[in-house]
């Protein structure tokens, strides 16, 4: 080290490198003029990438000035090292610090921080992506190395498929695509100025679970509370042409939620949503319990798609996920909270959540904890197996919880380089997931399938269903 350099120094395991990472240390390399990582080696698994490609991973990081592997353990490196900053977490503030007594004997400082969760890792790591105007879903090949995600052990998945009973529950969305052609600016006022061209209607919410479901080959109950309405009629019309088993609750204070996109030259500008957001009534509730519980006798897989416009009460959310379990049924949930607040803490045993970060944060009222950290709180708040912390463009983060073990983590990176449409994404991977942990495939070959069918999803616009066809030619 040059003289009158500030070295900041971060360890870990690294075992995933996914933006949590990559925020904690962005933020360290912010501290100083040098940073220096430090990898610990050792490998618990085989399911684990060796210390030496965790190495490799983070020399991609460009703002990291070297990256050393703790072969002679922690404190005899520091000693020779003595960085002026030691940065970890901020989930460690609270613990014991072996750093601490080596850092008081030359002055040294330790800073806790887990980042800005609004920082984009994707700036940071180097991806040389051939962009085409085709859909391009690129699969990274460690990943599926480490866990059984060839396509010889994903077509055995998807053959399974085939004969699941899943039932759905949720919101029934009619989303609807403006076309425009943009005429200019009003010379009145700074208003833009379009000429709507065509119209173009799909399922979406729960009702494009169901779909996907339907098309990746499962049999399919379809249970929801929608309005008295055209949008209804669409709705039901659409997924029963699809193969759906509908099953709709009428509820005549409330219209079937339709959200409308003006769009103008591939791009988006200017969202209405035509909805109501207060609870059903008891009677209704009563309903749409006594039509899910029946559908729930025979099925492997219950999947809720809440969109929290209070068509899924807690107390009907409750008595489901306690019939499931009775039945041996697994349990998928997803809860929205984009322009509504959800809450994806209040599905509990689920085997599989598909939050965003912002909405697992949401639920934890944790912002300043690393994504990993949060993930594990959240299956440990709700005791469910797994979770998909999705990350926009910086894909997903696995997070499984072993009963009795120790919990592990994976990333996975977005599949589609050029995406066209990202509505509907995690729509796809929460089906996609939740039916390959019903056909017995792992939680880190259900984040595999359901990113190939969010890549397929964003690759066109609006919401149209997924064969499984389809994730077995990505495949090829």
């Amino acid at each position: 080290m040059s003289a009158g350099q500030k070295v900041v120094f971060v360890s870990g395991n690294f075992y995933a490198l996914h933006p949590g990472h990559v925020r904690l240390l962005r933020f360290a390399a912010e501290c100083g003029n040098h940073l220096v990582v430090g990898v610990h080696d050792i490998t618990p698994g085989t399911g684990f990438p060796p210390p030496h490609e965790r190495v490799e991973a983070l020399k991609e990081l460009g703002f990291v000035g070297q990256v050393v592997l703790l072969d002679r353990g922690l404190d005899a490196f520091l000693n020779d090292l003595k960085p002026d900053i030691i940065v970890k977490g901020k989930e460690f503030e609270t613990r014991d610090n072996p750093e601490e007594p080596i850092l008081r004997t030359y002055g040294g400082k330790l800073v806790f921080s887990s980042g800005e969760s609004s920082y984009s890792a994707r700036e940071l790591l180097l991806r040389d992506a051939e962009q085409d105007s085709r859909p391009n879903l690129r699969m990274p090949p460690g990943y599926a190395a480490r866990h059984a995600c060839s396509a010889k052990h994903i077509q055995a998945i998807i053959d399974k498929f085939h004969g699941l009973k899943v039932v759905v529950v949720g919101d029934v969305i009619v989303d609807e695509y403006v076309n425009c052609t943009a005429l200019g600016m009003s010379r009145e006022d700074p208003t833009v100025v379009v000429s709507p061209q065509s119209t173009d209607r799909f399922i979406g919410g729960a009702g494009i679970v169901a779909a996907h479901a339907r098309a990746m080959g499962a049999n399919v109950q379809f249970i929801s509370v929608c309005g008295c309405d055209e949008p209804a009629s669409y709705a039901r019309t659409q997924l029963q042409n699809l193969g759906v088993e509908v099953s709709f609750v009428e509820d005549e204070s409330r219209p079937t939620t339709l959200k409308q996109r003006f769009r103008a030259s591939g791009k988006t500008l200017l969202r209405v949503s035509h909805l109501r957001q207060h609870d059903i009534q008891k009677d209704l509730k009563a309903a749409l319990q006594a039509k899910a519980l029946a559908a729930l006798s025979e099925a492997d897989l219950l999947i809720f798609s809440d969109f929290s416009y209070g068509a899924l009460p807690q107390t009907v959310v409750d008595a489901l996920a306690m019939a499931a379990k009775n039945s041996g049924a697994l349990i998928a949930a997803d809860s929205q909270s984009s322009s509504q607040l959800g809450d994806i803490a209040r599905f509990k045993n689920a085997s599989l959540l598909t939050p965003t970060e912002h909405e697992a944060r949401l639920a934890l009222r944790d912002q300043v904890g690393g994504v990993a950290q949060v993930g594990h709180r959240l299956l440990e708040v709700t005791n469910g197996s797994a979770a998909f912390i999705t990350l926009g463009p910086e894909g997903i983060l696995v997070v499984t919880h072993v009963e009795g073990g120790i919990d592990e983590t994976d990333r996975l990176p977005a599949f589609n380089l050029n995406p066209v449409d990202v509505a509907g994404a995690g729509d796809s991977m929460l089906v996609a997931g939740a039916m390959t942990l019903a056909a017995g495939g792992t939680p880190w070959q259900a984040g595999f399938l359901g990113s190939i069918a969010a890549g397929i999803q964003t690759s066109r616009i609006g919401n149209v269903p997924i064969k499984a066809a389809e994730i077995v030619a990505a495949l090829s």
